[in-house]
């Protein structure tokens, strides 16, 4: 995918002043990782008269299929060649907005400390992008650019074949913006209407984007002719984020109109006693899978194995039913962390004596871990190298044999939903691999088959319709375990 912006100036106010607003030398050509691919910033020509920074973002198509298993535009399901051949690498598209984001971040907040006025002034701007697919067609384009205070809007149709002439045209157009506008504003038209004329996005739509798509339309959404179509079509046509983005538009609308604030239009709700419903943190629903599932077990004595800085420890403490909590880590630096959170030095005679922190590595048998009721693997096995893995395997399932294991672990196709984890990324640095839900219940088979367990799986997390939960869970239980519990280690 390829675009430039260009502009001309004086001596007194030269164009490659445009350098400062984009934060990108005009003497450098630079390179930025995005989340499928690689942006480059070069300037073809760089003068006081005239000044062009071209943004080129080379996608790589396998990576693509790769994170979105084939879905979503230009990846057919059903056709592996689909999946490969398409326009993806090529074409504008919301690709090309993350990649605007990501590179030019500053100027699309409108942001410059060396030039602030000139980052408030408008400037003459030609901002060209040779293909871009637009389902509309030309006219669309324009109803979309148009009402924007570009003066010259030109969508120009790309012919399927130029050698034949008969196909007609493609549905792709070559765009040309030309006007006095500030920086800003142009970059987040782009931001906002190279998805909605593609009428696509290549990652999930999360309601985070409902906040994207009113910040990057401040001042010019509200009241443009096609709102409604380009909500819809931003928001990937979800009609809960289409329905809230209308009525904080319409907000907005209605306080420019009256010439106040939104919070002055929209004042039938307290922030004191607001009571709407915040996000959940991922790690908040692990902890929660996992003590319900520690519950239903009737698990009283709980080893963490793993258990870094004592996040799970802390909560296992906080219910009274849990009787003994024993964290074990190989690292002496996250055990002291842990208990600093835990306050053990100042922790009361029959707290303190409901938990132990334990040094070791999970990869050796360890008597002193024989006898438990449970043992939990939270986002740990990852960590451990594959032939390394038989080892804990065996420590744990064949060795100390809790009654009860509970593991989870990073949903490797859910990856794809991340915008900001560049391609083949795993989640940490240090995970040694990810699985996805097939290869890790194949894995969880295999130990409960060897080991004598039974073992069920669980979602951990809001679950994607296509690409399953964040996290996943598997709960082993043993299948000879005793009816009466047995003595402590």
């Amino acid at each position: 995918m390829f675009m430039t912006i260009s502009t001309h100036g004086t001596p007194e106010r030269p164009a490659t002043d445009l350098g400062h607003l984009l934060h990108k030398h005009p003497e450098r050509a630079q390179a930025f990782s995005t989340s499928y691919g690689t942006a480059h910033v070069l300037y073809p020509e760089a003068s006081a008269e005239r000044c062009t920074a071209a943004l080129l973002l080379e996608v790589d198509p396998v990576a693509l299929v790769r994170r979105g298993k084939g879905k979503g535009r230009g990846g057919a399901p059903d056709s592996a060649l689909a999946q490969y051949v398409n326009d993806r690498p090529y074409a504008a598209s919301s690709l090309l907005a993350v990649a605007l984001a990501r590179v030019f971040k500053t100027a699309l907040h409108g942001e410059c400390r060396a030039l602030p006025e000139r980052a408030a002034a408008p400037l003459p701007l030609r901002i060209e992008v040779p293909a871009v697919p637009a389902r509309g067609g030309a006219e669309l384009v324009r109803a979309l650019f148009g009402p924007l205070g570009w003066d010259r809007v030109e969508a120009e149709p790309i012919a399927l074949d130029s050698e034949f002439e008969e196909w007609g045209d493609s549905r792709y157009v070559r765009l040309v913006l030309e006007g006095e506008l500030r920086l800003a504003d142009a970059l987040n038209h782009l931001y906002v209407l190279l998805p909605v004329l593609d009428d696509a996005k290549h990652y999930w739509v999360a309601p985070d984007e409902v906040d994207k798509l009113l910040r990057a339309g401040d001042g010019w959404l509200a009241g443009h002719p096609q709102r409604d179509l380009i909500t819809a079509r931003y928001l990937a046509r979800r009609r809960g984020l289409t329905r809230e983005a209308t009525e904080r538009l319409e907000l907005a609308r209605l306080a420019e109109a009256e010439g106040v604030g939104v919070e002055d239009v929209d004042n039938a709700v307290d922030e004191a006693t607001d009571t709407e419903d915040r996000p959940v943190p991922l790690a908040q629903h692990r902890r929660e899978a996992i003590l319900a599932a520690l519950r239903a077990a009737g698990a009283t004595r709980v080893l963490d194995l793993g258990c870094g800085q004592g996040q799970l420890v802390q909560a296992l403490l906080k219910d009274p039913a849990f009787a003994e909590i024993v964290g074990v880590d190989v690292s002496v630096r996250a055990l002291t962390v842990a208990a600093r959170r835990l306050r053990l030095d100042r922790m009361g005679e029959r707290q303190a004596a409901r938990v132990k922190l334990l040094q070791g590595s999970l990869t050796y048998t360890d008597k002193r871990l024989t006898g438990y009721d449970a043992a939990v693997l939270s986002e740990v096995v990852e960590h451990v190298d594959l032939p390394r893995l038989p080892a804990l395997e065996y420590a744990v399932f064949g060795s100390a044999r809790p009654r009860t294991v509970l593991v989870t672990t990073p949903n490797a196709e859910y990856n794809v939903r991340w915008e900001s984890l560049p391609a083949g990324h795993a989640r940490h640095g240090d995970h040694r691999f990810e699985w996805t839900r097939a290869e890790f219940r194949d894995w969880a088979a295999g130990v409960a088959g060897r080991y004598g367990y039974e073992v069920e799986f669980v979602p951990v997390g809001p679950e994607d319709p296509e690409v399953g939960p964040p996290t996943q869970m598997a709960a082993f239980t043993r299948t000879d375990a005793p009816a009466d519990k047995e003595e402590g280690p």
